[in-house]
């Protein structure tokens, strides 16, 4: 069994190619034969609609999907935030590799003066604009597409301030500049900073091969936060900031809501003993729900509407 070549699609991004080829390492080094299969998304090519116009969530894992059910590949690798909460029928969690930061950067132009003034920031996520717009109010956020080395050379061309990106995007194929700060206030997207990879549910010997991989602890708060975004969301696009961190036998959860123009935030924060994980962020997701965030989802889903 061990002849079997295991198929990895990617994306063909740099940052994509990075996490197949980490995984195809890991593959190789328990000994199993692989190949890694790049392919474009629709996400990548269509670059000048906002990610929430295009109107379906898993832009960029759609085309793997079909690869996948295709047959084309074996297990696809995505960064576990751009995959939505409910996989195609068919299709499974495989692993969640051990994660990285979780952090999100502000990459800027070398002097921080803007921050005090008004000032254009850049990003493509609606949870990172209105998290800033909530703590920046008179600033001005633009839409920024394309994959990491695309956005860093739109900051370069622009008259903007700074772009938001994740750390943990930069860190992995060395694009972390000099001039960086650390937005430990922003509560990043949930699962940001973890791999996922997933192959299909009949599969049984990737499945196998891949569970080897598998972080407990990385799917355990992964989970917690992707559940809390499947309970509020359900499918539709909206800023939502989860993070789940283990401190010793507890888990801290901390969950956000924000309405796009940042105005309206509804938080929550708990801590619970380890073993009662399962059900976590589905509770805190209830709780805001609850506390008005029945309303501004659905004021929310109006507005992207329009």
């Amino acid at each position: 069994m061990m002849s079997k070549t295991i198929r990895i699609g990617t994306r063909d991004s740099e940052l994509a190619l990075w996490q197949a080829h980490t995984v195809e390492k890991k593959l190789n080094d328990l000994g199993y034969k692989t190949q890694i299969i790049a392919v474009k998304s629709q996400g990548d090519i269509i670059l000048d609609k906002p990610l929430y116009e295009l109107g379906i969530t898993g832009i960029f894992t759609k085309t793997l999907d079909i690869a996948m059910l295709n047959g084309d590949i074996d297990i696809a690798v995505h960064s576990m935030k751009d995959v939505p909460t409910a996989l195609p029928t068919g299709i499974v969690q495989a692993a969640v590799l051990e994660r990285a930061t979780t952090l999100d950067i502000l990459v800027h132009k070398g002097n921080l003066d803007f921050l005090e003034e008004k000032a254009t920031i850049a990003t493509g996520s609606l949870r990172r604009q209105a998290m800033w717009l909530n703590k920046y109010p008179n600033h001005n956020v633009v839409d920024l597409r394309g994959n990491v080395n695309t956005r860093m050379q739109k900051l370069t061309e622009n008259e903007w301030s700074g772009a938001v990106f994740a750390a943990a995007g930069l860190e992995r194929i060395n694009l972390k500049p000099e001039n960086y700060i650390n937005l430990d206030w922003m509560i990043p997207a949930p699962a940001q900073g973890a791999m996922l990879v997933v192959a299909m549910a009949n599969d049984e010997f990737s499945r196998q091969v891949l569970n080897e991989l598998n972080d407990i602890d990385t799917e355990v708060c992964s989970h917690i936060e992707r559940q809390f975004l499947k309970t509020l969301e359900g499918g539709c696009t909206a800023p939502i900031g989860a993070l789940a961190v283990f401190i010793e036998d507890d888990i801290l959860f901390k969950g956000v809501l924000f309405s796009i123009d940042g105005k309206q935030k509804i938080e929550i924060e708990k801590t619970i003993p380890m073993q009662e994980w399962k059900k976590l962020g589905f509770y805190c997701a209830k709780e805001i729900l609850e506390n008005g965030g029945a309303e501004l989802m659905k004021s929310i889903k109006e507005s992207l509407k329009k």
